[in-house]
């Protein structure tokens, strides 16, 4: 009997960890089981709030969730992949977007063709038999090019052609025409998507142009130079388009004639150069200096004034006192490669 009610205990101090399925309110709650949401209308304990308000709501999450989850399980249940799915019914609460609904993009002008004519586009294979080169060769991708290379490896030339032109840079060309003109199709595609105004460009659409259209395309190639029609040639009677200026030609940036943008950046850079130019004073290098002017000054003081106080004293001219000999005169012809001091003669 002791072992029985040991293991009894046990089971209890067990059992005691874990709460009861069962919640009891005040009000019932609201379960919206389409969103997995729970709304608790009671009225929150303002005490334990305060006093302990970690474990009080960490309790009242806990209730509110078992309220939730016991409403589930009512719920009709299938078994997929064997794991049990609840199927849950419509939401009834409607919760506000952070955003607006996205529009639909506009189709493109293939997307509509297509949709009249019922066009339905296809699966690509990845791959598929060429008879010619015996193998499997792949649709698209990198290694599409080296396969019509190799099964390309000569061309025949038309009737009607010139014999002397290369058959195989000819299709490089059609090729490159090919993708650029996808490329501005998409690109006005993207335009036409995001309503922006496509730039005008100097081609006009319909075979009979109007005098405005080819004023324009005038005005257009004239400006499609490096220096944006400034060096170009004016006609006699030449117009310009109204309303069709350098922002209309190129939108987005202004345009710069790179040939004159290193000229232009050396002069502004000599300019500024000139203007913010200010005298870098050493101011230790000045304090030096002007030591070394105040020294000299005066150590030529100091020997100029001994020297005219000797020569007042003693009778002494200046001449000797520096040690300058006097030259002697009348002994014999001057020698006239001799440099002789004193004043000259005429």
């Amino acid at each position: 009997m002791d072992i029985v009610n040991e293991i009894l205990e046990r089971e209890q101090k067990e059992q005691a960890k874990y709460k009861p399925i069962t919640v009891e309110k005040l009000l019932e709650v609201q379960n919206d089981l389409g969103l997995l949401l729970c709304a608790d209308v009671n009225d929150l304990d303002d005490e334990r709030l305060k006093t302990d308000s970690d474990d009080y709501l960490l309790n009242l999450t806990r209730d509110n969730v078992q309220l939730l989850l016991n409403d589930l399980w009512q719920q009709p249940t299938e078994v997929v992949e064997e794991s049990v799915l609840a199927k849950l019914p419509a939401p009834s609460h409607t919760v506000p977007r952070e955003r607006k609904i996205p529009e639909p993009k506009p189709l493109t002008k293939w997307q509509k063709f297509a949709q009249e004519k019922g066009i339905k586009k296809k699966p690509r294979m990845k791959k598929v038999f060429d008879q010619e080169q015996d193998k499997w060769v792949p649709t698209f991708g990198y290694k599409r090019a080296a396969a019509e290379k190799d099964r390309d490896w000569v061309l025949e030339v038309p009737a009607n052609a010139d014999p002397m032109e290369d058959q195989f840079q000819k299709k490089k060309d059609i090729r490159k025409e090919r993708i650029a003109k996808n490329e501005i199709q998409r690109m006005k595609n993207i335009a036409r998507a995001q309503k922006i105004k496509i730039p005008r460009v100097g081609i006009p659409n319909s075979e009979a142009a109007s005098s405005k259209e080819l004023l324009t395309a005038a005005t257009v190639a004239k400006a499609s130079t490096a220096s944006v029609g400034k060096f170009q040639e004016k006609l006699p009677k030449d117009k310009k388009v109204r309303g069709l200026g350098l922002k209309e030609l190129l939108p987005g940036q202004k345009r710069k004639s790179s040939h004159l943008e290193p000229e232009m950046k050396k002069n502004i850079d000599l300019v500024e150069s000139v203007l913010k130019k200010r005298p870098k004073v050493d101011i230790e290098k000045a304090i030096t200096l002007q030591k070394r002017d105040d020294r000299e000054k005066r150590e030529a003081t100091e020997i100029d004034t001994p020297m005219r106080q000797k020569g007042k004293k003693g009778g002494k001219s200046k001449a000797k006192s520096k040690g300058v000999k006097k030259p002697k005169g009348g002994k014999g012809q001057r020698n006239p490669n001799k440099r002789t001091l004193g004043r000259k003669r005429r």
